[in-house]
Order: structure tokens, then C-alpha cells, then sequence
């Protein structure tokens, strides 16, 4: 059995600074940021170190080439947000709304999804290594196949079982009765 992955480490925040210090767009080291809205922010090679967002808007931003290490995402909209060629490690998203968000080609260890809307996201490419999936979305998810490796409980493997079908070229028959 693979390894879950492991926690992102919390930020750790200059005590002198002011506490609603982050609010605008750019990289963060040790940050903590809350109801924000960063919508079509454009941050290819954009850094986020040790931070926390809470209810951020970023859909449609464009991060390609990103690198967040130890970031939490709790309760954020990332639709049809680019992660293209982004390095994930130890990142988290929980409560998110993915939809159509891009992660063509990107490098995720130690990332957890946990009860995200993936509907339609694209994982085309992405490299994986100790990533699990909890109670999400994953409709029309586009590379499902970079999903190899990925942990997810059982009753989610079922939730998805016609997407995994298609996977293995199976045509699923739906009874008329």
C-alpha cells in the first residue's frame, strides 16, 4: 500500500509584521491570506512558500510554472486556474472548486485534494507521486490516467468507476429496466 502524504508545513509569520499584510497578488513566504480576489492574476513562475489561503478567488489565473511548497487552500475557487509545469509539493487543497483547472505536465509529491470539484480538469502529463483524492469530483477529468499511483478510499474508486472503465476501454452498459 503507497504512502498517504505528508502535511504542509504551517506558516510561520514575522510576529513585527502587520497581520493583513498580504493582500496583494505575488509570491508569499510564510503568509497567511483570506478572502481575497486574485481572478486572471498572471504568476507564471510565481512562488508560494509556508502559506495558508483561505476563501482566495484565483479563477482563471494563470500560474504555469509555479512552485508551492508547504500551501494550504482551504474553501478557494481555482476554476480554469493554470497550474501547467508547476511544481506541487506539500500542498493541500480542501473544499476547492477546480473545475477545468490545468495541471498539464505539473510535478505534484505529497499533494491531498480533499472534497474538491475537479470537474473537467486537465492532469494530462502531470507526474504524481504520493497523491490522494478524498470525496472529489472528477467528471470528465482529462488525463485520468496520470491518476497511476494516486490513493483514494474505496467508495470514491466506485463514485468514479465509469471513468476508470473508460480508462481500461471498457464500455459500460447502462440497463433499461
Amino acid at each position: 500500500m503507497s504512502k498517504p502524504p505528508s502535511a504542509p508545513y504551517p506558516p510561520d509569520p514575522d510576529p513585527d509584521a502587520e497581520a493583513s499584510a498580504v493582500a496583494a497578488f505575488g509570491d508569499l513566504v510564510d503568509a497567511r491570506a483570506v478572502d481575497l480576489d486574485w481572478a486572471g492574476e498572471r504568476g507564471l513562475g510565481l512562488s508560494l512558500q509556508r502559506s495558508w489561503l483561505r476563501r482566495i478567488r484565483l479563477t482563471g489565473a494563470e500560474l504555469g510554472e509555479a512552485k508551492l511548497a508547504d500551501v494550504t487552500f482551504d474553501e478557494c475557487r481555482l476554476d480554469v486556474t493554470g497550474f501547467r509545469h508547476a511544481r506541487l509539493e506539500r500542498v493541500a487543497f480542501r473544499d476547492c472548486r477546480m473545475g477545468e483547472c490545468d495541471l498539464t505536465g505539473a510535478t505534484l509529491t505529497d499533494v491531498l485534494f480533499e472534497r474538491c470539484d475537479l470537474n473537467r480538469a486537465g492532469f494530462a502529463g502531470a507526474r504524481l507521486k504520493r497523491v490522494e483524492l478524498r470525496g472529489c469530483d472528477l467528471t470528465g477529468l482529462d488525463g485520468a490516467e496520470a491518476l497511476r499511483g494516486a490513493r483514494m478510499p474505496w467508495n470514491d474508486v466506485l463514485q468514479n468507476a465509469v471513468l476508470f472503465a473508460s480508462l481500461a476501454g471498457i464500455d459500460v452498459l447502462v440497463d433499461d429496466d
